[in-house]
């Protein structure tokens, strides 16, 4: 029962993601991002402060002066500004079938920087993985953009984050991390919204897409850290992936996208070399 309530919650958090995508994405139309990144953290900080607040947890804890934490708020902002800029000025589907490598950057990263074993198995899922990534993102052919490269990198700042988290003393909760991540993206928008200029009020409309991203960001970030604490990791991780098909179905209905073939078989491939990669480290967690 525990796997299945997971689970669900798993899917949820992911349909949510996908929804603050869409409406960011959305967003886009009127505001500048570095003023999308600062209404965005503004809100989700909020609302993390409140969440962290009504379990007694102290905000301003000292440990957010450690060096983990520093790395991982550089590399959270990095993967947000690079992966908002992403899906406001890429396709949806194309931007969401990158990201799905982020759990193969951090199996790699894991490795790499912490000495994890890994064996030839999980290390030829990942290439395979990366080698659907550079399907998405043909390089040298006529589909190509450079504009692609910002989901790469938003996607590099995601596992950078995951793995700083790794690194850090487990004496702050997520709620309190979520605090920390959303407020880091309020300077980062400033610092944007200066270089690049154009801010603007929104009207309504905006005002509503800002306010939806918010809700279902938020959402979505506490679903996940509830699903993560039900159940067997290794049955709940793989169910990340259907943010792909959220993403996919969005990306047709709300913007006319129509994903080419290179796009969805290197999208199955990530996805296909992700889940495998999950279980044979869950298989090796248990001596398999």
């Amino acid at each position: 029962m525990e796997n299945l309530r997971g689970s669900l919650l798993m899917v949820a958090a992911m349909a949510g993601f996908a929804l603050e995508d869409m409406f960011l994405k959305s967003a886009a139309r009127q505001l500048p991002v570095g003023e999308m990144l600062m209404i965005f953290g503004t809100g989700g900080m909020l609302a993390f402060i409140v969440l962290a607040a009504r379990r007694g947890q102290t905000i301003l804890h000292p440990a957010i002066r450690s060096r983990p934490i520093l790395w991982r708020a550089g590399f959270e902002v990095a993967g947000r500004l690079f992966y908002t800029l992403a899906i406001a000025l890429t396709p949806l589907s194309s931007a969401s079938a990158i990201l799905q490598a982020t759990p193969l950057v951090v199996v790699a990263g894991a490795a790499l920087v912490f000495g994890e074993k890994v064996g030839w198995r999980r290390w030829s899922a990942i290439a395979l993985g990366f080698g659907g990534v550079l399907i998405v993102l043909r390089p040298g052919l006529e589909g190509f953009t450079l504009l692609s490269l910002l989901a790469l990198a938003g996607t590099l700042g995601f596992a950078g984050r995951d793995l700083a988290t790794r690194a850090a003393a487990p004496i702050l909760s997520n709620l309190q991390l979520g605090v920390y991540g959303f407020a880091m993206m309020v300077p980062t928008g400033a610092g944007l919204l200066a270089f690049s200029g154009g801010a603007a009020w929104p009207d309504a409309t905006a005002s509503a897409q800002m306010l939806a991203a918010t809700m279902f960001g938020v959402g979505a970030y506490y679903a996940l850290t509830v699903a993560m604490r039900l159940g067997e990791v290794s049955v709940i991780t793989p169910f990340r992936y259907t943010r792909l098909v959220f993403a996919l179905i969005l990306g047709v209905t709300v913007f006319g996208e129509r994903p080419d073939a290179a796009t969805l078989i290197g999208s199955t491939i990530i996805v296909g070399s992700g889940i495998y990669t999950l279980l044979r480290s869950h298989a090796r967690g248990l001596g398999a």
